[in-house]
């Protein structure tokens, strides 16, 4: 008898279709959500696959006024890559920069630090922090909750970074914006598997 997990397990069931219809909200209502659905969402990414289990994730839950600090940090590290910072016509993009972290009433920063693990490779530690925000973001829907990734040159800003108490050698990997939906996303269409799949061998 096969031990193989039957795609009709309604657990299994739930997952698969949790990924396959996963979509980004369009708006956020303004309620923040609870710290303990915040916590769960956390709970899940870090069952994220880790080589030496390293667990380089690092987490920053910000609401309310942090957010707002974060936006003036945003729009500190645009405008210190501006020829002309103060001129008329860029303060639309200023302004735009200093609101993203306003488009949630919560923001996650995740970033991938250098551990000391001497076996740690930086590219596996990264792509398991990336596992872990799409796990987050795959959770999400199960809690209520509506969550999309951002990442943008602010994410390599060394301001940005020091904002977080990070070194210039960590890596900021996204800003997941979560919150309850009011607006969701289309599901975007992707190619057809056929396209982007090699098999080898296979006899079937």
């Amino acid at each position: 008898m096969s031990t193989t997990p039957q795609t009709t397990d309604a657990a299994a069931s739930a997952v698969l279709e949790a990924v396959l219809n996963r979509r980004s909200p369009a708006a956020f209502s303004r309620e923040q959500p609870a710290r303990a659905q915040i916590e769960q969402l956390i709970q899940a990414a870090v069952r994220a696959p880790n080589h030496y289990r390293n667990e380089p994730w690092r987490f920053f839950v910000l609401t309310g006024p942090a957010r707002e600090q974060l936006g003036e940090v945003f729009a500190e590290s645009l405008k210190a890559k501006l020829a002309s910072p103060d001129a008329p016509e860029n303060a639309a993009a200023l302004e735009r920069e200093r609101a993203k972290p306003l488009r949630a009433p919560v923001v996650i920063a995740v970033a991938a630090v250098k551990t000391d693990n001497p076996k740690a490779l930086p590219d596996e530690d990264l792509s398991a922090t990336a596992a872990a925000v799409e796990n987050m973001l795959t959770v999400a829907p199960a809690l209520g909750l509506g969550a999309f990734w951002r990442t943008g040159d602010a994410a390599s800003d060394e301001r940005v970074k020091a904002f977080f108490g990070l070194r210039p050698e960590d890596r900021i990997v996204a800003f997941v914006y979560v919150g309850y939906p009011e607006v969701m996303g289309k599901l975007t269409p992707r190619r057809d598997v056929s396209e982007t799949t090699t098999w080898l061998g296979w006899n079937e």
